[in-house]
């Protein structure tokens, strides 16, 4: 089970009965099993067959995995493996259980699971991170401000520099600073290199960082000639983290923000729900010449439908409509609304749909 920090895996895990817990968060338990990983196979030899052990953190100490499979196959244990970080499993080509895995997400919390207190205006100025939608819903908007600032601190302390993930942490810095400007955006490489002061090819190593972190993922034109390119978009995985790096926590969002933050939100939440209704679906977005479409969503047989994300009552231009209708003739295409209440029809057959409805859609 992967996810970001802070979108509450221990917490959860915690809630289980299990037979041993390891917790590699804890710096004397890590040191421990690294230096003697056979301790770890000694505890499982003293289980039983089904009892259920948990390992938070497993990728601090990878070769973990090899006696987790053995308790699988030897003992017939039951394990849930959590993790912020795929990348040093990754790169030190550790055992990632084939076919003996479920590989799980846990993401910030959707609308569904915040429910009636659910507000728009703080998921994006604020984000959903559960401690984070928690804390303002006890009104301590000030303490949320800390919680996100103290964010981006924790992630370089112990995501970049404890998993030596790369050598040169201020450099990272400056571009994690000038990506998150950059959120929701087309990326141009050569440009984002110059502002960080770091060649391109770190800049693409550095993106890899982001996405092995959970930190946000990229999202790739649909048409493969556009992709040559090499100029997809960026989400972060929350916005209000992403705020939090972009240095913007004490005002409001403005009207401009709140483009690339509803935009930012509603990708997200897509994300989540077809994750936890494993819905077999891939995202991109649709641009020919200068018409774009945010978001194009593909089954397995094609595109299926495609949202347009819009935080003011203009819908999409009269020549994006055709242009669109005229490449995909038969896939709906909707206007995900945050000002709209109820839903309107437009030419070309384009729904425009509050925001929730436009989610409704999506799975239904």
């Amino acid at each position: 089970m992967l996810g970001p920090r802070m979108t509450g895996k221990t917490f959860l895990l915690r809630r289980r009965q299990p037979a041993l817990f390891i917790d590699l968060l804890d710096p004397e338990t890590e040191l421990s099993f690294s230096r003697s990983p056979v301790m770890f196979w000694e505890k499982l030899q003293a289980l039983h067959k089904k009892d259920l052990v948990i390992v938070d953190e497993v990728q601090r100490v990878p070769v973990l995995l090899d006696y987790v499979q053995k308790g699988i196959e030897e003992i017939g244990l039951k394990f849930i493996l959590s993790g912020s970080s795929a990348r040093k499993l990754r790169r030190r080509s550790a055992n990632l259980l084939g076919g003996r895995a479920l590989d799980l997400g846990l993401y910030p919390l959707t609308h569904v699971e915040i429910g009636k207190n659910f507000d728009l205006e703080m998921a994006l100025a604020y984000g959903t991170l559960p401690h984070v939608v928690t804390t303002f819903l006890e009104g301590k908007e000030d303490d949320v401000r800390r919680q996100l600032k103290a964010y981006g601190t924790i992630y370089i302390k112990e995501e970049v520099q404890a998993e030596a993930l790369t050598r040169n942490v201020s450099a990272f810095q400056r571009f994690l600073s000038v990506a998150a400007q950059m959120n929701a955006e087309t990326i141009e490489f050569a440009s984002l290199a110059r502002d960080s002061s770091v060649p391109m090819s770190t800049v693409k190593e550095y993106f890899s960082i982001l996405e092995d972190t959970l930190l946000g993922d990229f999202l790739w034109p649909w048409d493969r000639s556009e992709r040559k390119k090499a100029r997809p978009k960026f989400y972060f995985f929350d916005c209000g983290v992403v705020r939090s790096l972009q240095n913007r926590l004490v005002d409001p969002p403005t009207p401009q923000e709140k483009v690339f933050l509803f935009e930012t939100f509603f990708y997200n939440e897509l994300k989540r729900l077809r994750d936890y209704h494993e819905r077999p679906y891939e995202f991109s977005f649709w641009r020919e010449g200068k018409q774009e479409i945010d978001i194009l969503v593909t089954g397995p047989r094609g595109p299926i439908m495609a949202f347009e994300c819009k935080t003011s009552l203009e819908t999409v231009s009269d020549a994006t409509r055709s242009a669109f209708r005229k490449r995909f003739p038969k896939v709906p295409l909707f206007i995900a609304s945050s000002k709209e209440i109820h839903p309107r029809k437009l030419d070309h057959d384009v729904m425009v749909l509050p925001w929730r409805q436009a989610v409704d859609t999506f799975l239904a």
